[in-house]
């Protein structure tokens, strides 16, 4: 008795063997031979189960079972035509339209909005157009996942089971003639999506040659209507249309020159989020423009037959992902970060020592920071000792914070966990480097050296004054005013809300790690505003501003303005949230608080004298090590996430991690001085020689240090921020 396709799939399921799977595809292939013209669907969705692998990540298999159904229909011609007659009625029986034109490009939606839409999809799916051939697909392919097995199968393989369909015999007259005609009106319907954003203001804002001369976004979309009109009578006429794409496709090369004309412009005046999925979107239908008309070309059936299995694998990648929060989510981090992290990513380098002498200054700005955060604590404390509503405090104690880390920048001292947020996004611009191989890695291990050799100078400035100057305080404060600055009681609660066990200090200590993170994008965030908002120029057309500072002064602030906006928002933020964080957890009932290793090292100071030194060895010892993973967490969560999306930022991929910490384990066995440690300072460049001609004289290189250009090493110099 034959097995049912059902009853082979339970067996599959069980035991997934080359003979089960060749056993569901012969099943697959007989109903399709046996069953009538209006199920074919059902018939061809049979086939692609039978071709499904187990396991999606298990492509092997699914490209075993795809050689054999090519060689199936390489053998019978009566299995070649029915399945070649089951896919061309799906293309000229279902409208493409939607499919050809909208799969795979982004929508013009926000995130909110696509959001809602594909949450309701999970709770009352849309109705299905059986005449859609976007449907058709979805129904072809309904797993969310297919698109892995389908793009991990080698595409020469799907080009033999394509060419093995022979689809040339379809040329004859009267054959498949209905598919052309709908690739026209997809061309024209893509061509007036381009048009259209062509015309958009903030697109005319960034680039205003778009008014001035004659668009080419306009006058492709006139080319187009030419070269389909020509198409569509030379189909009734039968003959040879007489009239290229040539002309068409210059015309989209030009408009594909002001794409990355304005993406170089934002990269430089800044760019609202706006822009950045106007332009993606853009690019996007430029692509399918092109793709289009590529497989309208008269090229023999095997080229035809490579372009369609590359669109075939975008579009089932796009409707399997179609609903998907979570391909919105991973999107939207892309056109967010793009913008975001530019800007870090020039302002990173600064944060990363390179020379003796830049080592010793990120010490004292980091030793200038820990003696204004132990008065930033003091201050934390006498308010908490005050009865405040839940806001009132919440205002209070972000208040302290905000202004405490505005205070530390303008001071030019450095907060070391502010650190990562840009040094993420410079290791990012590394790794983007085009520069392959081993110089890539080396350079790459020699920044990463430099990083954590600025992290661990920092955290040594920071810890050292913060702990020795508390000590100091309290002192002073029992000396002359008779008493500790603390009760008992109050010290042994903030050794206890430091100690790693006892209390939730090191999930806290993740949570200030995200404020954090947050704050890094909050600083690029401002900085893309202050240039692309042209914030600086406005400021100085204000009639009141230039009579009340002076044209100079005025024009030095909006100077500084624009250099130190993002900085400025970003460290009051930061304080904002970490002085708000335990308040909003009182409000929502939930364990919301932070720790951050600077403050718990003030507070651990004040408490040690309050006790008298008096806690025990076990407890100060647990404690000390406490604060110190505090540390190690604060960074950790934010250099991670601040790398993560980075890397999405700059669209980077790398590949070589066990390679790279091979390397740096290499370098730490070698030299380990390294990493705690700068090197001397390169030897100034020699003097030029007396009498020397001043003009066309060659100017003396810069010698800079290893992995880093010799601009960086002039200009490098540390951009303190809190």
């Amino acid at each position: 008795m034959p097995l049912t396709l059902p009853a082979v799939l339970r067996r599959r399921a069980r035991r997934d063997t080359p003979a089960v799977r060749e056993a569901a595809l012969e099943t697959a292939i007989e109903y399709l031979l046996a069953v009538p013209t209006e199920r074919r669907l059902g018939a061809l969705a049979r086939l692609v189960a039978a071709l499904r692998p187990r396991r999606v990540e298990a492509a092997t298999s699914a490209q075993r079972s795809l050689t054999l159904l090519t060689e199936r229909v390489r053998e019978d011609a009566s299995v070649r035509a029915a399945l070649r007659d089951a896919l061309m009625s799906l293309l000229i029986d279902k409208q493409p339209l939607r499919l050809l034109s909208e799969s795979g490009v982004l929508r013009d939606e926000g995130f909110f909005s696509g959001f809602w839409r594909r949450l309701s999809q999970r709770w009352l799916p849309e109705e299905v157009d059986d005449t859609q051939l976007r449907d058709a697909l979805h129904r072809l392919f309904p797993r969310q996942d297919d698109h892995v097995w389908v793009e991990a199968i080698a595409d020469a393989v799907w080009v033999e089971f394509l060419d093995a369909l022979d689809f040339g015999v379809l040329a004859a007259p009267g054959q498949g003639g209905r598919m052309p005609l709908q690739i026209l009106e997809a061309l024209q319907i893509v061509s007036y999506r381009i048009a259209a954003i062509g015309l958009e203001p903030e697109l005319v804002r960034n680039y205003p040659a778009i008014e001035r001369y004659e668009s080419p976004f306009l006058t492709q979309n006139v080319e187009l209507r030419q070269f389909i009109d020509e198409r569509q009578q030379a189909m009734q006429d039968k003959r040879a249309p007489a009239l290229d794409d040539k002309q068409l496709l210059v015309l989209l090369g030009q408009c594909e020159t002001i794409v990355g004309k304005v993406r170089k412009q934002a990269a430089q005046s800044g760019a609202s989020v706006s822009l950045t999925v106007l332009l993606a979107r853009l690019s996007q239908n430029l692509a399918r423009l092109k793709l289009l008309l590529r497989l309208l070309e008269d090229r023999p059936v095997h080229e035809l037959n490579e372009l369609r299995v590359q669109f075939f694998k975008t579009l089932v990648r796009a409707e399997n992902l179609r609903h998907s929060i979570a391909e919105l989510r991973s999107q939207t981090v892309e056109l967010l970060a793009a913008r975001i992290t530019e800007n870090a990513s020039k302002t990173g380098e600064h944060y990363v020592t390179a020379s003796r002498r830049e080592y010793w200054q990120m010490l004292r700005a980091a030793m200038g920071a820990g003696f204004i955060v132990p008065f930033m604590a003091m201050l934390k404390i006498a308010l908490s000792e005050e009865p405040h509503s839940p806001l009132g405090a919440a205002v209070l104690y972000s208040l302290n914070y905000g202004l405490g880390f505005v205070l530390i920048y303008l001071l030019h001292f450095t907060i070391a966990t502010k650190q990562p947020a840009m040094t993420a996004s410079f290791l990012a611009a590394s790794l983007a480097n085009p520069e392959g191989g081993r110089d890539r890695l080396d350079n790459l291990v020699e920044q990463i050296v430099r990083t954590l050799r600025s992290q661990v100078v920092a955290i040594a400035g920071n810890v050292t004054v913060a702990f020795l100057m508390p000590v100091l305080l309290a002192y002073l404060v029992l000396r002359y005013g008779g008493q500790h600055y603390l009760r008992p009681e109050q010290a042994e609660h903030l050794l206890m809300a430091q100690h790693p066990f006892a209390s939730l200090a090191l999930f806290h200590a993740a949570i200030a790690g995200v404020c954090l993170f947050a704050a890094g994008l909050i600083s690029g965030y401002f900085d893309n505003k202050a240039v692309y908002n042209r914030i600086p120029q406005r400021l100085q057309q204000r009639p009141r501003l230039r009579r009340l500072l002076g044209p100079e002064r005025l024009a030095r602030l909006a100077s500084y303005i624009e250099n130190n906006l993002g900085a400025l928002a970003g460290n009051f933020f930061f304080g904002c949230m970490l002085g708000s964080m335990g308040v909003l957890g009182f409000i929502l009932g939930l364990p919301l608080d932070i720790r951050h290793i600077t403050f718990s090292t003030a507070y651990f100071g004040y408490a040690v004298v309050a006790l008298d030194w008096g806690m025990g060895l076990r407890l100060g010892v647990t404690v000390a090590l406490g604060v110190l993973a505090i540390g190690l967490i604060n960074l950790g969560v934010s250099f991670g996430l601040a790398l993560y999306v980075a890397l999405r930022a700059q669209k980077v991929r790398f590949d070589d991690r066990r390679a790279l910490l091979r390397r740096l384990g290499q370098r730490f066995l070698r030299r380990p001085l390294d990493f705690f440690w700068a090197p001397p300072d390169p030897p100034p460049p020699p003097a030029p020689v007396a009498g020397a001609p001043a003009e066309g004289a060659v100017t003396p290189a810069v010698v800079a240090p290893a992995g880093t250009s010799p601009a960086q090493a002039v200009d490098k110099h540390p951009k303190n921020c809190a």
